[in-house]
C-alpha cells in the first residue's frame, strides 16, 4: 500500500435522477423517481422521504406524494457515463471502472505534472460539473476500501481526504454496514453479537470473525477493519461473470410471461458474450420478492458454451424449481448471470440437438442485430410484450 493517500474514489450523486434533472431544469430542486414500475433511482429530495431504489413506485408515491416520476432514458444515461469516464481517462491512465457511474484512480505517479491528490480530485470534481453537467462526489484515502468509504460518507456532492495518520480515527466509529462485504444478513448476525461498529470488528481476533462467519468472510472483514487492503487499481479488467436483470413491478406474472422476460434475458447475456469472445460454465438465477427478499439459484455446465440455446435450458429449469415461492410470494425482479468464463476457444458445450445449427442462427442474429439494432428481430414469444430496460453497463 501506498504511504500516502493517492487512491480516489468517485462516484456520482443519483446518477439517473441527476441526468433528469440536468436535462429538465423545471425538475431541478423537486424530488424526482426514475421509474416507471420500479424505483430505479431517486433524487436526494426523495430520498429525504424515505424513497429507496428497488421500491415500488405506488409505495414511493405514498411516501413523497410530490414527488415527480419519469420513465427511464438509458441511452441519456449510457452517454451521460462515457462523457464521465472522458475526464476520468484525461485525469489519470489508472482508471478502475467499477460501474456506469464509480470508478477508482490511481493518481501516485502525477504530483510532479497534476499536484497532490486533494487538488486533482477537485479539478476531477469541477471538470464533471463543467463537461458533463453532473455532480460527483470523490474519496481520496491509501487504500480502494478507505476511498470508496470516504466517497459514500461525503455524499452528497462532497470532497472527502482521509490522512494515513487519521485512517482508523475515521474508521472505527463507522457502522458496521461500511464494511465492504457487510450486508443485510451478516450485518444483522454481527449486530446480534452487540457488534455495531467497525471498532468493534477490529476488536476481535480474527479466529472469533472466522468462527462466526466462515473462514473468507471473517479473515476479509478483519483486514478491513484494520484498513488492510493491497489491491491495486487495475485497468482493463475483464468481468468475471455477464448478467442481465430486468425489474418487473409488482403485478403478478403469469408463467408464460416469466418465461418470455427470460428468454429477452438470456438473449441479451449471450449476445453480450459473444459480442466480448467470452464463453461461461456456470449460470445463475436471481430473483427479488414482494418483501425484498431474495434467491439465487445456479446450475454449472459440463463445458463452457455462449450458445443462447445451451444457456436458456438450465436458466429454465431453475425458474422453474423456484416457481412455488414465486406463487406464494411474488416476483419483483429476475436476473440472470453467467459466470465462470473463458475466452471463445474453449470448447463449445455438446447438447443432444444440432449444435451447429444452434450456433450458426446466433450468428445470424448477431449480424442481423448489429446491423438494424437489438429490436430489429425478436421471439414470436416477445411481440407485443415490453422489454424491459436494458441497463447501461461497462464494456464486458
Amino acid at each position: 500500500m501506498s504511504g500516502t493517500a493517492t487512491i480516489l474514489h468517485a462516484d456520482l450523486d443519483a446518477f439517473y435522477a441527476s441526468v433528469e434533472q440536468r436535462d429538465h431544469p423545471a425538475l431541478r430542486g423537486r424530488p424526482v423517481i426514475v421509474g416507471p414500475g420500479v424505483v430505479l433511482a431517486a433524487s436526494y429530495e426523495a430520498k429525504a422521504y424515505g424513497v429507496r431504489t428497488a421500491m415500488g413506485v405506488a409505495q414511493a408515491r405514498r411516501l413523497c406524494p410530490d414527488a415527480v416520476v419519469v420513465e427511464a432514458r438509458i441511452s441519456a444515461y449510457s452517454e451521460a457515463s462515457k462523457a464521465v469516464f472522458a475526464v476520468f481517462e484525461d485525469t489519470s491512465p489508472l482508471v478502475e471502472g467499477l460501474s456506469i457511474d464509480e470508478a477508482f484512480l490511481d493518481v501516485g505517479g502525477l504530483r510532479r505534472v497534476a499536484g497532490p491528490a486533494t487538488e486533482i480530485a477537485a479539478r476531477l470534481r469541477s471538470e464533471v460539473l463543467r463537461r458533463v453537467g453532473l455532480r460527483i462526489t470523490v474519496g481520496v484515502a491509501r487504500t480502494k476500501f478507505l476511498a470508496k468509504v470516504a466517497s459514500g460518507v461525503a455524499k452528497p456532492d462532497g470532497l472527502l481526504v482521509v490522512p494515513p495518520e487519521r485512517e482508523l480515527d475515521f474508521l472505527h466509529p463507522l457502522a458496521v454496514e461500511r464494511l465492504w462485504g457487510v450486508g443485510q444478513v451478516t450485518a444483522a448476525k454481527l449486530r446480534s453479537r452487540g457488534i455495531a461498529t467497525v471498532g468493534d470488528v477490529a476488536e476481535l481476533q480474527e479466529a472469533a470473525l472466522v468462527s462466526m462467519l466462515g473462514l473468507a468472510s471473517g479473515r476479509h472483514l478483519h483486514a478491513l477493519a484494520h484498513n488492510r487492503d493491497p489491491r491495486p487499481v487495475v485497468v482493463g479488467r475483464r468481468r468475471r461473470s455477464i448478467g442481465s436483470q430486468c425489474a418487473l413491478g409488482r403485478s403478478r406474472r403469469s408463467p408464460e410471461a416469466l418465461d418470455a422476460v427470460l428468454l429477452g434475458l438470456v438473449d441479451r447475456v449471450t449476445r453480450r458474450m459473444r459480442a466480448a469472445g467470452r464463453v461461461g460454465r456456470t449460470v445463475t438465477l436471481r430473483l427479488r420478492f414482494d418483501d425484498f427478499s431474495r434467491a439465487t439459484r445456479s446450475h454449472t455446465l459440463p463445458r463452457a458454451t455462449a450458445e443462447t440455446r445451451a444457456i436458456l435450458a438450465p436458466v429454465r429449469a431453475l425458474l422453474a424449481a423456484a416457481m412455488p415461492i414465486i406463487g406464494r410470494q411474488g416476483l419483483t425482479l429476475v436476473g440472470i448471470a453467467v459466470g465462470n468464463l473463458d475466452d471463445d476457444g474453449a470448447v463449445q458445450l455438446a447438447l443432444p440437438f444440432d449444435r451447429c445449427s444452434g450456433g450458426a442462427l446466433d450468428a445470424v442474429l448477431d449480424d442481423v442485430h448489429e446491423r438494424f439494432g437489438s429490436a430489429s428481430v425478436t421471439r414470436a414469444v416477445q411481440l407485443g410484450r415490453r422489454p424491459g430496460l436494458t441497463v447501461p453497463l461497462l464494456p464486458d
